[in-house]
C-alpha cells in the first residue's frame, strides 16, 4: 500500500498543476482578448474618422503584439513544465511496481496460456454476474467466445433481481424467496424469513395510525418464530402502544433506523450464497486483495532465490517456496499439518487416521511402517498400517 500511496502523491501533484494552469490559462487569455478588443475598438475609431495612425497608436500595437507573444510563450513554458510533472508519474510507478509481475515464478507452475486465458476470463465472468452487471458478463462473453452455461447464470440472475428489489424497499421477491426455501433456511439457522416479515411489519407502522389493524393482521406470520425471537416481537408488539404519538418521538425510534435495510440486504446475500453453492465474496475479488498481500513476499523471495541461484527451490504447482499469511478473512477451509513431518497434507499426501484415534499423515505412515506393523508414535499402540483410514477435513 505505501507503493501505492507514493503514486498517488504524485498523481496529486500533476492534478494540481493541471488545475492550476488551466485557472491561469482561462485568465491570460480573458485579460488579453479584453486588451486586443479595446485596441481593435481604437483603431477602428480612428479609421472611422479618418485619421492617420498616430504614433502612440503604433506604440501600442507594438506593445500589444509583444504581450500576446510574451503570454503565448509564458503558457507553453508551464505546458511544459507539466509534461515533466507527468514523466514523474511514470517513473515513481516503474520504481514503486514491478513491471513484470508474472516473472515472479517460473512458466513451469502455470498450465498452458489458453487455459489460463479461459480460467481469467470465466473468473471475470462470475464477478461480473456476482457484481450486477449482466450486461456487461454477456457481452464479455460474446466478445471472447466463451460459453457459459444457464444453469451457472441462474443463481446469479436471481440473486440479482432480489437484491435490486431490496434497495428499492420493495420486500416481496425477498419474502417469495425465502418461502419457498424455509427448510433449507432453518437448517442453515439462517433468521432470514423473520427478518423480512419483521421489516414488512415496520414499515407497515410506520405508516401511522391508518396502518395499525393491518400491522395487527400481519403479526400473525411471527407465530413459527415465536420461540426464537420471542424478544424481538415482544419490542415490536410493544411500540404499538405509541403508534398514535409517532414511533419517532418514542422509545421504539430504533426500528424506523434505515440501516435496517443495509442490514437485510447483507443477511441475503450471505445466506442465498451459502443456500445456493456461491462464496459471497467473487473469487476474483478473493484472489485480487490476497494476491496484494502475497506479491511483495513472493517478489523478495524472487530476488533471494535468483541472488543465490537455488532456482529448483520452486518448481511445484501446488505450493509456495514458503508459508504466507493472508489473515483470517482468507480461512475458508480447514487445514492439516503432519504433526510427524511438519509438512502441510495434500491431495497426494492425505491425512490418514489410526485406530488409537491420532491423525499423521500418509507420508509419515509409510515411514513408520517397520515389519509390516506400525506403531503408533504417541500412544504408543501397534496397529495394521491398513487399517487407517483417510480423514477429508
Amino acid at each position: 500500500m505505501e507503493q501505492c500511496a507514493c503514486v498517488e502523491r504524485e498523481l496529486d501533484k500533476v492534478l494540481q498543476k493541471f488545475l492550476t494552469y488551466g485557472q491561469h490559462c482561462e485568465q491570460s487569455l480573458e485579460e488579453l482578448l479584453h486588451y486586443v478588443g479595446q485596441l481593435r475598438a481604437e483603431l477602428a475609431s480612428a479609421a472611422l474618422q479618418g485619421t492617420p495612425l498616430s504614433a502612440t497608436l503604433s506604440l501600442v500595437m507594438s506593445q500589444c503584439c509583444r504581450k500576446i507573444k510574451d503570454t503565448v510563450q509564458k503558457l507553453a513554458s508551464d505546458h511544459k513544465d507539466i509534461h515533466s510533472s507527468v514523466s514523474r508519474v511514470g517513473k515513481a510507478i516503474d520504481r514503486n511496481f514491478d513491471s513484470e509481475i508474472c516473472g515472479v515464478v517460473s512458466d513451469a507452475v502455470w498450465d498452458s496460456r489458453e487455459k489460463q486465458q479461459q480460467i481469467l476470463q470465466m473468473a471475470i465472468v462470475e464477478h461480473l454476474y456476482q457484481q450486477g452487471m449482466l450486461s456487461v458478463a454477456e457481452e464479455l462473453c460474446q466478445e471472447s467466445t466463451l460459453d457459459v452455461d444457464l444453469d451457472f447464470k441462474q443463481p446469479f440472475l436471481e440473486l440479482n433481481r432480489i437484491l435490486e428489489a431490496l434497495h428499492e424497499q420493495d420486500l416481496g421477491p425477498a419474502l417469495e424467496w425465502a418461502v419457498s426455501h424455509r427448510q433449507h433456511l432453518l437448517e442453515l439457522n439462517s433468521s432470514l424469513e423473520f427478518k423480512l416479515h419483521r421489516l414488512h411489519f415496520i414499515r407497515l407502522l410506520a405508516g401511522g395510525p391508518e396502518k395499525q389493524l393491518e400491522a395487527l393482521s400481519y403479526a400473525r406470520h411471527f407465530q413459527p418464530f415465536a420461540r426464537l425471537h420471542q424478544r424481538e416481537i415482544q419490542v415490536m408488539m410493544g411500540s404499538l402502544v405509541y403508534l398514535r404519538l409517532g414511533l419517532e418521538k418514542s422509545p421504539y425510534c430504533h426500528l424506523l433506523d434505515s440501516s435496517h435495510w443495509e442490514e437485510i440486504c447483507e443477511t441475503f446475500t450471505r445466506d442465498a450464497c451459502s443456500l445456493l453453492g456461491l462464496s459471497v465474496e467473487s473469487p476474483l475479488s478473493v484472489s485480487f486483495a490476497s494476491g496484494c498481500v502475497a506479491l511483495p513476499v513472493l517478489m523478495n523471495i524472487k530476488a533471494v532465490i535468483e541472488q543465490r541461484q537455488c532456482t529448483g527451490v520452486w518448481s511445484h504447482k501446488d505450493e509456495l517456496p514458503i508459508e504466507i499469511e493472508l489473515g483470517m478473512k482468507c480461512w475458508y477451509h480447514s487445514v492439516f499439518a503432519c504433526p510427524i513431518l511438519r509438512q502441510q497434507t495434500s491431495d497426494s499426501n492425505p491425512p490418514i487416521k489410526l485406530i488409537c484415534g491420532h491423525v499423521i499423515s500418509r507420508d509419515a505412515l509409510n515411514k513408520l511402517i517397520n515389519g509390516g506393523k506400525l506403531k503408533c508414535p504417541y500412544c504408543p499402540m501397534e496397529q495394521n498400517p491398513a487399517d487407517g483410514k483417510r480423514i477429508i477435513f
